[in-house]
């Protein structure tokens, strides 16, 4: 069995490791999200691609769901005490081995797709991970503060300001200029189907699919989602502030019908919204109802077997 997945970080992150205990045989692919890159203290950071690197490699911070377990940040200190910033975000110093391995690669003259493979050597995350494109694409922020209305990173946006600053909008720089990386649109079309696990759907699986070529891709499969939002609610992160920015409610309903009918073959809804499967605007798309919370590995697992069910029911 092929599986191709487009994730971001926590979320995909964490539904993968069910996927892989639901599984184990199958071929899996990532498409992750790069539009959270930044580029801190001179090196490149891969936020999303790390976490599933991290996650599922065993050297995550559980606690977190991000960044290196048992971490320290003398070197972090250090800079902040040269004034060299930004303060804001902070970097442990395991974490800055891998950003400053990554961007030794990238300096080499290495693509970030052969950058990304070369770091998972050591991770043996047990999926092919794939950055969505090698080409520069970031996610901007349309806000309006006392600086007056401007564009700024997604990451300045959701660690400094904790989306507390309404989003009037999000931008993918560069995206209409990219490509996407090698291996990606391959993986899509030699899968038995695609999977969008709970990740963001505006600034995680939104700026995959805003890569030429990618959408068209993945519409031409069997799609089967599961809905990062329970009960009204984000499961985790602030996607209902980046839903909001776009016109989207916030519910489970809502997000799949943004995804459309075009896109999405099939959508999982946890049980609170089990009334989803006969909202009107999902007319097309078939939804099932189970519980979607990730609280331990089983139950993640029960939630990725559910969604190969429903794909592998959808591709007769």
């Amino acid at each position: 069995m092929r599986i191709t997945l487009l994730a971001g970080g926590v979320g995909g992150a964490r539904f993968l490791r069910g996927l892989l205990a639901a599984a184990p045989d199958a071929e899996i692919t990532v498409i992750g999200n790069t539009g959270d890159d930044i580029t801190l203290f001179g090196l490149h950071v891969s936020p999303d691609l790390d976490t599933v690197m991290y996650t599922l490699g065993g050297g995550i911070s559980e606690d977190q769901g991000w960044g290196r377990d048992d971490e320290t940040f003398a070197v972090q200190s250090e800079l902040t005490a040269y004034g060299a910033g930004p303060a804001w975000f902070s970097l442990g110093d395991r974490d800055f081995a891998t950003h400053i391995a990554r961007t030794s690669l990238l300096t080499a003259g290495m693509p970030l797709s052969a950058a990304t493979a070369r770091l998972c050597e050591r991770w043996r995350p047990g999926v092919r991970l794939l950055p969505m494109t090698d080409d520069d694409v970031q996610t901007h922020v349309l806000i309006a503060d006392e600086g007056g209305r401007r564009e700024i990173h997604f990451q300045e946006w959701w660690v400094r300001l904790h989306a507390k600053v309404p989003a009037l909008g999000f931008t993918f720089a560069g995206a209409d200029l990219s490509a996407p990386a090698p291996g990606v649109l391959t993986a899509i079309a030699e899968a038995d189907f695609v999977l969008l696990p709970p990740s963001n759907p505006v600034v995680s699986i939104g700026v995959i699919l805003a890569v030429p070529g990618i959408a068209k891709a993945v519409a031409a499969k069997t799609v089967v989602g599961v809905s990062p939002v329970i009960g009204g609610a984000p499961v985790r992160g602030m996607a209902d502030a980046c839903l909001t920015a776009i016109g989207v409610q916030t519910s489970a309903a809502a997000v799949a019908a943004h995804y459309g009918s075009d896109l999405l073959d099939g959508w999982l809804v946890d049980t609170k919204d089990a009334a989803a499967a006969t909202a009107p605007e999902l007319a097309g798309i078939a939804v099932r109802a189970v519980p979607l919370y990730m609280h331990a590995i089983p139950a993640t697992t029960a939630m990725a077997k559910a969604a190969i069910e429903l794909a592998t029911e959808l591709s007769r």
